[in-house]
């Protein structure tokens, strides 16, 4: 038996985990608030809506931060309470941090750190109104560990994460809880419509090259399978004791598992010089 249908609302619906989690949300039962920067690409959604007002689908770049309180007002106007935000929208961007501009760093985090903090930002209010919300971040294995090629790309999911912990600690007191989604190499378009590319120095031809080979070559092999991922959420979401981080997949947690090990094989070998760092009576 399905637990109490929710409200959703889920930024960057017109494809990838985002649509798929919106299908089925619908197919459950829930209602979805669906939003995407080109409204067009949420259409066929409308025919998995069960019932009327099950399904409000919204145009929202969430760059544009008026647009953003616009929409949460709306939706919070049409549906009267929001259970659930899960963003989603963002893109990866691969290169070297020589080879991307700055115009195209602040691209980057206009979309997948700022404008993920101003939807949060809109719906606090709602959420602390009502005393009870989650707040689901898609992070990425990204945002526990770096991969050369892949700076910028993981300095955005690294601020998620970190946002994302402390605004744990922030909300509890108000019900809210906070989920991060580290997902490997999941297969949607992220590899594809949804990944840039920078130009190619020469120089970074030897450093980057396994992680060039991997995003030319991994476009519809990813391990990870969407659907299952999309479920996933939907069960953390209806938990009552929901994790803060959730990696998805064989390859998130072989990497993150690695790196822990790694931190405590340097914590330990270095304990005395990190020790020696306070004042003597403190040590």
């Amino acid at each position: 038996m399905n637990p109490s249908p929710k409200t959703w609302f889920i930024t960057g619906c017109s494809t990838g985990f985002g649509r798929i989690l919106a299908e089925l949300l619908l197919e459950r039962g829930d209602r979805v608030i669906a939003t995407a920067r080109k409204i067009e690409s949420l259409a066929p959604l409308a025919a998995k809506a069960k019932t009327d007002g099950q399904l409000e689908i919204f145009e929202l770049d969430v760059t544009d931060f008026p647009t953003i309180h616009r929409v949460a007002d709306a939706a919070i106007a049409k549906t009267g309470r929001i259970d659930v935000l899960v963003n989603n929208a963002g893109y990866g961007y691969v290169g070297a941090l020589e080879e991307i501009s700055m115009d195209d760093v602040r691209k980057v985090y206009e979309t997948n750190v700022f404008g993920l903090m101003e939807v949060t930002r809109a719906l606090l209010p709602q959420f602390r109104k009502q005393r009870s919300g989650h707040i689901i971040n898609l992070s990425s294995v990204a945002g526990m560990t770096g991969t050369p090629g892949a700076s910028i790309y993981n300095s955005t999911k690294f601020a998620v994460e970190g946002l994302s912990e402390a605004l744990a600690g922030e909300l509890s007191h108000f019900g809210i809880k906070v989920t991060l989604i580290e997902p490997g190499a999941f297969r949607t378009d992220f590899a594809n419509r949804s990944l840039r590319v920078a130009p190619y120095m020469p120089e970074y031809a030897e450093a980057l090259a396994v992680t060039r080979k991997y995003y030319e070559t991994i476009g519809g092999q990813q391990p990870g399978d969407p659907v299952e991922a999309a479920k996933a959420m939907i069960a953390v979401a209806n938990h009552p004791n929901p994790p803060l981080r959730l990696p998805m997949g064989k390859i998130a947690l072989g990497r993150i598992r690695a790196k822990i090990a790694q931190y405590e094989s340097e914590i330990a070998a270095w304990e005395k010089t990190i020790l020696e760092t306070d004042f003597p009576e403190h040590r």
